[in-house]
């Protein structure tokens, strides 16, 4: 699979989502939702296939597969409320569904084979769940295809090869907007930034050799193009970069998704204010205090925050308001609050924590603290480049470790230091993080997840003051990254997959998975 060009908002700071996991619970609902455009909007039965030997066997419903899933058949976005009634919604929607176990080969972990019927047509559809919410549609009636959910892709139906109808198409649609491929039977593909005007969407419909057209929307919130230049993609193509130019890491990660996504830099700003009012409100309601009856884990923060009221914690102003931050941003992910993956659900608390936490304390203001996320997010960047945030990939250091390498920049930035220093926190944070395993107690994402939060949250901090001191990182981030990839890669299966291994297989762990399957 070609990696494509990544932005911020698509593929590092979001999406903005309920449910336990990205991967299984944003991700699938996109696929979703792209897939009921595929039948027009109307579904009456879904045949989904798992192959036993990924991870979708056993998080369907404990990690809220399910839930995204038939949410994205509904269409609901990733933070509707209506999520939290998925399973009355789909009955009264009259949609079958049945979900069946094969083995298939499948090459990816998170790898779904769904059949969709309606009276009019029937369509199979390959499509994978990649981390943080992102996702691709490779095969659709069998022919290959990759679609990320970043542009508007339009399916030409004919009942035979159609390669003369491309040229005759291409005509009536504007070039400069479009990339145009013939997959042969049994479609013509067409990708766009804009949906297809009026009349040329009239002229293909009235073709005669068209049977039919359907138009898979995006579910991404910034579109795609053809011929992206970005001015980098990695740590050291971005200092060449700026070489003459003596930008701040916000400056350059505001350049960047500019490139990235054809807007402007106030546009870009005024996303991540978005985004950081969003990750507030979730500390701040969930600091209320939480219920959510399917949970193994109560609302603790509200206890933590009395202990240090009354003076009882070990005095660490900075780090125990990360640490209460953190809690009440997982409390609100566990009881299918309002979040914001950052860079994916399972790891939400750390970089939200870590930056509004010391922001707070720090007086910083809302603007210092948007600059000090895109900071962040143009880390995450550099780190979905050149490794990736699935856990199903490499291991939990994929969520919560590379969360604290955007978190320790972040605080850098929030602490007035310089480009250098900031490189150098990521840097040494990620260093730390290499072997984290992934292995969520009855398969939740609660625990050992609340503690690998706060664990990654602190490594932020500390690497952040040591970097401000001037301790060496030694090794260059690109240079990391590269080991970071091939070290969780290199995990065993159990430990990178979720609820294979480690704390998951517990007697403990085993017995609070048969309590709560009793419920």
């Amino acid at each position: 699979m070609k990696k494509k060009y990544l932005s911020i908002f698509n593929d590092v700071i979001g999406p903005v989502m309920r449910g336990p996991s990205s991967s299984h619970c944003a991700g699938s609902l996109r696929i979703g939702r792209m897939l009921r455009n595929l039948l027009n909007d109307v579904i009456h039965e879904v045949l989904i296939e798992y192959d036993p030997k990924g991870s979708l066997v056993t998080t369907h419903e404990s990690q809220g597969t399910d839930m995204g899933l038939y949410s994205g058949f509904l269409d609901y976005d990733t933070d509707d409320e209506r999520i939290l009634k998925y399973k009355e919604e789909i009955k009264k929607a009259g949609i079958k569904i049945r979900v069946n176990h094969v083995a298939y080969g499948a090459e990816h972990p998170n790898t779904y084979r769904i059949t969709l019927k309606n009276n009019k047509c029937t369509h199979q559809v390959t499509a994978l769940s990649l981390g943080g919410g992102m996702i691709e549609i490779v095969e659709i009636d069998g022919a290959a295809v990759s679609m990320h959910g970043d542009f508007w892709e339009t399916l030409v139906f004919v009942p035979a090869a159609g390669e003369h109808l491309v040229g005759e198409f291409a005509a009536w649609l504007e070039a400069e907007e479009i990339s145009l491929k013939n997959c042969r039977q049994p479609f013509i593909h067409i990708s766009t930034t804009k949906p297809i005007d009026t009349m040329a969407m009239n002229k293909i419909k009235s073709h005669a050799s068209v049977a039919r057209v359907v138009v898979l929307k995006p579910v991404l919130p910034v579109i795609s193009r053809r011929d992206i230049q970005v001015p980098f993609r990695n740590c050291g193509e971005m200092i060449r970069f700026n070489k003459d130019k003596n930008l701040q890491l916000w400056e350059l990660a505001v350049a960047y998704e500019m490139a990235r996504g054809n807007i402007s830099a106030a546009e870009v700003f005024e996303k991540m204010a978005v985004i950081v009012r969003i990750m507030a409100d979730s500390i701040d309601t969930g600091l209320r205090g939480t219920e959510y009856a399917d949970r193994i884990l109560p609302a603790q923060s509200l206890l933590f925050k009395e202990k240090m009221i009354q003076g009882k914690l070990l005095d660490d102003p900075v780090l125990n308001r990360i640490i209460l931050y953190v809690s009440a941003v997982m409390e609100m992910k566990s009881s299918l609050g309002v979040i914001v993956a950052a860079p994916t659900a399972g790891a939400c608390g750390t970089l939200p924590g870590t930056i509004i936490g010391a922001g707070r304390l720090l007086a910083a203001t809302e603007g210092e603290i948007i600059k000090a996320m895109l900071v962040a997010g143009l880390i995450g960047v550099f780190i979905a480049d050149q490794s990736t945030f699935a856990a199903e990939d490499a291991g939990c250091q994929a969520e919560c470790g590379s969360a604290s390498g955007m978190a320790a920049a972040g605080l850098v930035h929030l602490a007035g230091g310089n480009l250098q220093q900031a490189l150098a926190a990521a840097s040494l944070a990620l260093q730390n993080s290499f072997g984290m395993t992934c292995d969520p107690i009855a398969n939740r994402v609660e625990a050992p997840c609340l503690g690998k939060n706060v664990m990654a949250a602190a490594n932020a901090l500390a690497c952040a003051n040591m970097a401000l001191a001037g301790y060496q990182h030694l090794i260059p981030l690109d240079e990391v990254l590269q080991a970071f990839d091939q070290v969780g890669r290199s995990l065993p299966r159990e430990l990178r997959c979720t609820a294979l291994g480690g704390l998951s297989l517990t007697k403990t762990a085993l017995k609070i998975q048969d309590s709560l399957l009793q419920k």
